[in-house]
């Protein structure tokens, strides 16, 4: 799809109230530069565990019998553990989370839909067999090691949130 037609086909959506006009074109850019994979806190969190020798697969597409299909972010196949790094907007962290001041129309459903994603997701893993780590990206590198760790050597539950 080129340029002009994912253009078009936003103003489209924008036209139909099926997502929000951005506020300025400066906004747009930082929304359009979300990384779904591979940011920073996640990086960071691989690096170290591959300097700890472990060896994983990243973002690997994990189809469970019971039909859902999803993506962690760190996947150690043979062990049966399936990491997330969170962001903390987009999966509303306790902490720094916050409500949405403008659009709340559009992102507080969406933000709850992210959550609930988070807990069908989570509860499907480990009907599975599967342990899950979920970290939040303003963790310290090392409490989220050691979370993964842990779920890894000692088969801890490293899930961190909710």
């Amino acid at each position: 799809m080129s340029r002009d037609d994912r253009d078009e086909a936003r103003a489209k959506a924008h036209a139909k109230g099926i997502y929000p006009a951005p506020a300025s074109l400066g906004r747009s850019r930082n929304m359009q530069a979300n990384r779904r994979a591979d940011t920073k806190p996640e990086i960071a969190l691989r690096k170290a565990l591959h300097r700890l020798g472990y060896r994983y697969r990243k973002d690997l597409r994990l189809v469970l019998e019971s039909g859902v299909k999803v993506r962690p972010d760190v996947v150690f196949t043979a062990r049966k553990v399936a990491v997330f790094v969170d962001g903390c907007f987009w999966h509303v962290c306790p902490e720094h989370g916050r409500e949405p001041t403008s659009n709340e129309w559009y992102w507080t459903p969406k933000l709850r839909r992210n959550m609930e994603r988070d807990q069908v997701v989570t509860a499907a893993l480990q009907e599975a067999g599967w342990l899950v780590v979920r970290v939040w990206e303003h963790e310290p590198l090392p409490a989220a090691v050691a979370a993964v760790v842990g779920a890894l050597e000692h088969g801890f539950d490293g899930t961190t949130k909710h």
